[in-house]
């Protein structure tokens, strides 16, 4: 091997004997050599890398958006103590709203503290499960990656996204270890009475329902579907309350359950009567806690019959059952609470 050095401009001379190499190594294993020393030589570069090994054999996992920033995500959530967060968040949403309560009713906040997680790709349904599961399985609930891996291998997900209630509590029962109480027939009429119920005992709901452009129910036939998790009711109540709840010292009006108050639930506002129930919920796109006019959710989720017109040509797979959004979606919801729960 020959060595080719730049070699400085000189004035031609007569030829010289040519400058042989130096002799390779005897040695078959040594694969170091020397080079004819040249003034003007540059450095020699590192050898390139060697190549990644190779891939194990089986099939890749389908490719679900937003894993790797969920899990960085959930990672910085824990390191920013997210209760206290989340209770300052709840002030600061009733003080922004308060125009919209009531001055003749006493109103009762019950709310769980909550922690946040950003969706990326259609993941809604599964990161509202994430948030819900932190109040099923304390303190950090299950890894969204499980989550995921479950919803695949049992055939509820190619991308992340669930057009089914009923698959959704499947999930829910076989990843988290809870009881799923499937809500059939909308939000209104004797389910009522159950979610409120629910929700005032601390456990979560999931619904899916319309999304708007700042993320609160709309009606768009189920061309927005997305999924929320409610964790918190605001109930505006006549008359005097029992000692058990205790009124909030920046707000007045707003009262929140004591000690006592479990063995004195309040009497539930009448159907009919508007402005007087708001779903304290969050869901994959925003950190923080919205509040809903219970009525608005309930029409939100009782319209969803139709798949998303961009969805279905977005050249990507999605698993819908058999029926569609209406079969899978409409007037349905998720009552989640720990197994050894009963109510």
């Amino acid at each position: 091997m020959t060595s080719q050095c730049p070699l400085p401009l000189e004035p031609l001379v007569s030829p010289r004997a040519p400058i042989l190499p130096p002799p390779l190594p005897t040695s078959p294993l040594n694969f170091s050599f020397s080079l004819a020393p040249c003034g003007l030589q540059a450095p020699i570069p590192p050898p390139p890398p060697l190549p990644p090994p190779p891939a194990a054999v089986g099939t890749a996992p389908p490719h679900v958006y937003g894993l790797e920033k969920s899990r960085l995500l959930k990672e910085a959530l824990e390191k920013s103590c997210p209760v206290s967060k989340g209770r300052e968040d709840v002030k600061k949403l009733l003080k922004l709203h308060k125009d919209r309560f009531r001055s003749d009713l006493q109103w009762i906040l019950f709310c769980a503290d909550l922690p946040s997680l950003i969706q990326e790709g259609p993941q809604c349904g599964l990161v509202a499960l994430w948030m819900a599961g932190t109040l099923l399985s304390p303190p950090s609930g299950i890894p969204l990656e499980r989550l995921v891996q479950v919803a695949l291998e049992r055939g509820y997900t190619a991308q992340g996204e669930m057009f089914s209630v009923a698959n959704m509590g499947r999930l829910a029962q076989e990843t988290l270890g809870c009881q799923a109480e499937l809500i059939y027939g909308g939000l209104g009429g004797p389910n009522r009475v159950r979610v409120l119920q629910h929700l005032i005992t601390g456990q979560p709901m999931l619904i899916p329902y319309d999304e708007d452009f700042n993320h609160e129910p709309c009606e768009r036939k189920g061309h927005k579907a997305h999924w929320a998790v409610c964790a918190g009711i605001l109930l505006g109540v006549q008359g005097t309350l029992s000692p058990g709840y205790v009124e909030d010292p920046e707000i007045p009006g707003l009262f929140h359950p004591g000690p006592g108050a479990a063995s004195q639930p309040p009497f539930l506002p009448e159907e009919g009567t508007p402005g007087t129930v708001f779903l304290l919920s969050k869901q994959g796109k925003s950190w923080h806690y919205q509040l809903w006019d219970y009525d608005q959710v309930r029409d939100s989720n009782l319209q969803l019959i139709d798949f998303s017109p961009a969805r279905a040509t977005d050249g990507r797979v999605y698993v819908v059952p058999t029926g569609g959004v209406r079969a899978g979606l409409c007037g349905q919801a998720l009552l989640l609470r720990p197994r050894e729960s009963s109510h």
